[in-house]
């Protein structure tokens, strides 16, 4: 199996994970047993919350046959067919504050957004 090193980008793809996120992403991978050699982060959009869509993240064992994956600094990203049109160009980011803490995304193909921050339209 090669490493995270040696995969390549072939979608053309752009998405970025800041430092602080592949940090929370590697903790999440290590408490589910996930190698990162082999597994990795999915990220994905899905119809639905109040502007449309929504976003999604979930740690898997493997890539499916159809994924485009995309490496990371010590992680693999996962994207399916149908994300993918919604996700060049997104950065992914954890951030703590007084309400909370958890995964931001900036995504510059948004063309809007709801209060909570939590989906999107394209």
């Amino acid at each position: 199996m090669s490493t995270v090193d040696e995969q390549t980008n072939t979608s053309g793809i752009q998405v970025a994970l800041t430092p602080r996120a592949i940090e929370e992403v590697l903790k999440f991978m290590e408490a589910e047993q996930v190698q990162p050699d082999a597994g990795g982060l999915r990220v994905s959009v899905l119809p639905g919350g109040c502007s449309g869509f929504k976003y999604s993240l979930n740690i898997e064992e493997r890539p499916l046959e159809d994924d485009h994956v995309l490496p990371m600094d010590r992680i693999r990203v996962f994207v399916d067919g149908f994300s993918l049109q919604y996700l060049n160009g997104v950065t992914v980011d954890y951030v703590t504050s007084m309400q909370g803490s958890g995964f931001t995304f900036t995504n510059p193909n948004a063309t809007g957004g709801c209060g909570c921050g939590s989906s999107f339209n394209a």
